[in-house]
């Protein structure tokens, strides 16, 4: 397979670390949230990069951008987050060029979910693009790329039922609070912070459980009250966090914070609680363990779940590799595309400069020479010139590095080698 190299300087590279090999505290580590991303982009734009997109979720931290060596992009996430480049590199994955494109395709379509056919991500990859473009730090390559992943996202949506039945991480936190809770509709559920999981784990006790007892803190109350007020909860205040807690039967936690934000201190040491984690990093301490009648369970063992639903969207993982295949292939076209460019745009001014030789020429030789008619005759020439080397360097049996080269040597051109980028 070949490569796709945006430059003779740079390559585009997918560095990061998921699920996969980097536990929940691992990748707490190394989490972004936006001003560690704004950060990120400040300090890439300062050192030259003119194209990057970062992503974070519980699931995964990930830079996809322009380098000439791949530590370049390690060492811009490891210097805004808490981890180091040695524990990164423990669990860290590397992609380059086409494996990088690949790698993003297979993530903004749910493919590489913790839950298959979760298709979150791909509101990371649109607010990811956002904040790039926020500081000038997209260009078009990064542009059609994330505008194709997320059309392969919706024709996979639409087209196959990867994401059909109720599978989330959200909908396995309620499973497990109705298979290890009796009578929920009668017990006390504390939700603190306003987390998208919590959000929609929320909703879906509401929907599942018939329960009226949900509280809802976040430490600023005004979140709280917009999602409170969609599912008609008791909103308390930040301050009231310990009663509160003292008084659920199950607390779930997902809020956004650095560090633990639910300690051993704030519970009681004697009533039953099921606590959820659904935040990363974690936010809840380890030390809630050393009280018997507290149960914990974190976001990558909900994450486990495996069911009918599950197993049947397997079925349709290969339409959805075609799906993307298809979708990447009409990428990967354009973008060998914009490599010719340069050196057909350079061509026909080539053509063009010895056109103006010619008829300047026969201009000044010829008494009856009409200019007019020579113009016309000779830049539609240039056309089916320049269109029968476009058409030879488009065609997949030839080597267009080898033709690309040899059209520059032939007719002497100066190319700018930053084809992708501008």
């Amino acid at each position: 397979m070949r490569n796709y190299h945006v430059s003779k300087h740079s390559s585009f590279y997918a560095i990061g670390l998921s699920y996969k090999k980097a536990d929940a505290h691992t990748r707490g580590k190394f989490s972004l949230d936006v001003p560690a991303i704004d950060e990120i982009m400040k300090n890439a734009k300062a050192q030259g990069t003119d194209g990057l997109l970062a992503i974070s979720t519980c699931n995964r931290t990930e830079l996809f951008g322009f380098a000439q060596h791949p530590y370049q992009l390690i060492k811009i996430l490891c210097d805004q987050t808490q981890g180091t480049v040695e524990e990164f590199q423990e669990v860290a994955y590397i992609y380059k060029n086409h494996n990088a494109i690949s790698h993003l395709f297979k993530v903004g379509t749910g493919l590489d979910s913790q839950i298959l056919g979760d298709f979150e991500i791909i509101s990371q990859i649109k607010q990811g693009f956002y904040r790039a473009k926020k500081h000038d730090m997209t260009n078009p390559f990064l542009e059609r790329l994330c505008n194709s992943v997320i059309q392969a996202s919706k024709r996979i949506k639409n087209e196959t039922e990867l994401s059909s039945g109720a599978t989330s991480v959200a909908f396995a936190s309620v499973r497990y609070i109705l298979d290890n809770v009796p009578n929920i509709s009668e017990k006390n559920i504390l939700l603190f912070g306003t987390g998208k999981i919590g959000r929609n784990t929320c909703e879906n006790l509401i929907k599942h459980s018939e329960n009226s007892h949900i509280t809802l803190i976040n430490r600023t109350r005004q979140k709280a009250e917009a999602v409170a007020g969609k599912f008609k909860l008791t909103v308390k205040d930040y301050a009231e966090l310990q009663p509160e807690i003292r008084k659920a039967d199950v607390l779930v936690v997902a809020t956004g914070a650095q560090l633990p934000t639910v300690s051993k201190a704030l519970i009681h040491p004697k009533k039953p609680l099921l606590i959820l984690d659904l935040s990363v990093p974690k936010n809840v301490s380890d030390d809630v363990l050393d009280l018997e009648n507290v149960s914990l369970v974190h976001l990558d063992q909900l994450s486990q779940v495996t069911d009918e639903t599950l197993e049947r969207r397997k079925e349709f993982i290969p339409h959805a590799e075609e799906i993307i295949s298809h979708v990447k292939s009409d990428f990967l076209k354009w973008l060998e595309s914009r490599k010719f460019a340069p050196v057909i745009n350079a061509l026909k001014e080539k053509l063009k400069v010895m056109k103006a030789e010619e008829i300047d020429f026969h201009s000044k030789k010829l008494n009856d020479f009409d200019q007019n008619q020579a113009e016309i005759i000779s830049d539609r020439i240039i056309q089916k010139i320049t269109k029968q080397f476009a058409n030879h360097l488009r065609k997949s049996e030839s080597d267009p590095e080898n033709s690309l080269a040899l059209i520059q040597e032939i007719f002497q051109l100066e190319i700018d080698s930053e084809w992708v980028k501008s």
